[in-house]
């Protein structure tokens, strides 16, 4: 489900509910694509034009229990396109929040200004990779570490479907690009040249016009949405797409959000994901239920 997310909006972690949990206002309004339900998306873009996505990352580690307040690792994701600008205010965030998960992710995050890093968790730490210590633009299903060894090792990137390999595929291909080339249609190809038998969506954030294209499993069609089009004011109701649905804009093609298709989502994600199929039905429709309190300064979001 594609998720237009508002601005001006008080959230509560329901991660580590109680008098310490996690708060925060949104400062940006941001588009995002969720498969466990709203408010826990896998990745997406505010208005501001920092992006965040995840990928799977065994031997993650996130920080011990502290005196900061926690998170999951899906909503780190909506708490960071809710405050943050660029990748430095993401990296320190570090200091205001902590991520508190059994599921083993990591991050890439990009901004408008043209900052990108790595974001993971290693020994209970946050490491990040930007700049100088960031040679390849880009993220598999490895630790960055362990995939910057693998590539000074390999003289040409493999063709098979090892996490190693695609990472290196997808360097070659950044190198590759030149300015003639058309970056959309070039992204698209590079996420074709990496995808697996399990690819489910390939996304292509174009950062500098707020603008996002997207392709599924399901539909292989380009779908495309501008931000630049979208009110993501308070006063306005918070507008979702299926994500099987539509052709080229799909702006006419948003509709109000509704708990019940919220409940759908997650019955369906959680009940194809082999690590959350014993989630017992009443958290699940707690969870659906879970964004009816999120309140839009001084009136609740319906």
């Amino acid at each position: 489900m594609l998720v237009v997310n508002k601005r001006g909006v008080e959230r509560v972690s329901d991660h580590d509910p109680g008098p310490e949990a996690a708060r925060w206002t949104s400062k940006y309004g941001s588009v995002t694509f969720n498969q466990y339900g709203r408010d826990l998306p896998s990745g997406g873009m505010n208005e501001a034009g920092l992006v965040i996505e995840l990928m799977w990352a065994e031997g993650s580690k996130y920080p011990r229990p502290d005196a900061r307040p926690a998170v999951g690792c899906l909503e780190w994701i909506q708490y960071q396109l809710d405050t943050a600008r660029t990748v430095a205010e993401v990296i320190e965030s570090d200091a205001r929040v902590r991520v508190s998960a059994d599921t083993p992710l990591h991050y890439l995050v990009a901004d408008r200004e043209g900052g990108v890093a790595t974001v993971e968790f290693v020994g209970g730490k946050l490491v990040t990779h930007t700049g100088a210590t960031l040679p390849f633009p880009v993220l598999a299903n490895d630790l960055y570490s362990d995939a910057l060894r693998f590539a000074a090792k390999t003289p040409s990137p493999p063709a098979d479907s090892r996490s190693s390999s695609r990472f290196l595929r997808a360097a070659e291909r950044v190198k590759s690009y030149r300015p003639a080339d058309d970056p959309v249609a070039y992204v698209f190809d590079t996420l074709a040249n990496v995808a697996q038998a399990s690819t489910q969506w390939s996304i292509v954030y174009e950062i500098d016009r707020g603008v996002v294209h997207f392709r599924t499993r399901g539909n292989a069609k380009t779908r495309t949405l501008s931000l630049a089009d979208l009110d993501f004011s308070c006063a306005s109701p918070v507008l979702v797409l299926d994500l099987g649905s539509g052709d080229g804009d799909v702006r006419p093609l948003l509709a109000p959000y509704s708990r019940a298709e919220n409940l759908a989502l997650i019955r369906s994600s959680f009940g194809q994901t082999e690590f959350l199929k014993g989630v017992p039905q009443a958290k699940l429709e707690r969870l659906a239920a879970r964004p009816d309190a999120a309140r839009c300064q001084e009136r609740a979001i319906r």
